[in-house]
């Protein structure tokens, strides 16, 4: 007779440190295993190690080209945003500065148009 386990408990997600996640993603790289063996020898899911894999294929690359620290992707999110937000100001202010351009050359030729054709009361130099 074969003993089953039956896992009942509602267990937390495992949170992976940096040097696990580097430690689990080297080992697919060095091609001896593929990429579903070292998770199941790992405990991770086959997609989550892709995932890592990809991320730190990426994120290597950007920080050796770069030659800088790699930045959140929450980071970036947050700074797209923001960078969003100050072109949408932008074009704003760009939009009001025309808006008044033209309301400016408009008004100029009608007060010098109008001071040519009006006449000067006597006395007056």
């Amino acid at each position: 007779m074969s003993v089953s386990e039956i896992i009942t408990d509602g267990a937390r997600r495992r949170h992976w440190g940096a040097t696990e996640r580097l430690r689990i993603v080297e080992e697919t790289l060095d091609g001896r295993d593929s990429i579903p063996v070292v998770a199941r020898r790992n405990g991770v899911a086959p997609n989550l190690l892709y995932r890592w894999r990809r991320l730190m294929l990426e994120g290597g690359s950007v920080a050796v080209a770069g030659d800088d620290d790699v930045t959140s992707n929450r980071q970036v999110r947050e700074m797209e945003n923001r960078i969003r937000e100050l072109e949408r100001q932008l074009g704003r202010k760009t939009l009001e500065v025309e808006i008044l351009k033209k309301a400016l050359d408009r008004s100029r030729p009608k007060k010098a148009t109008l001071l040519m054709r009006s006449p000067l009361p006597e006395g007056f130099r």
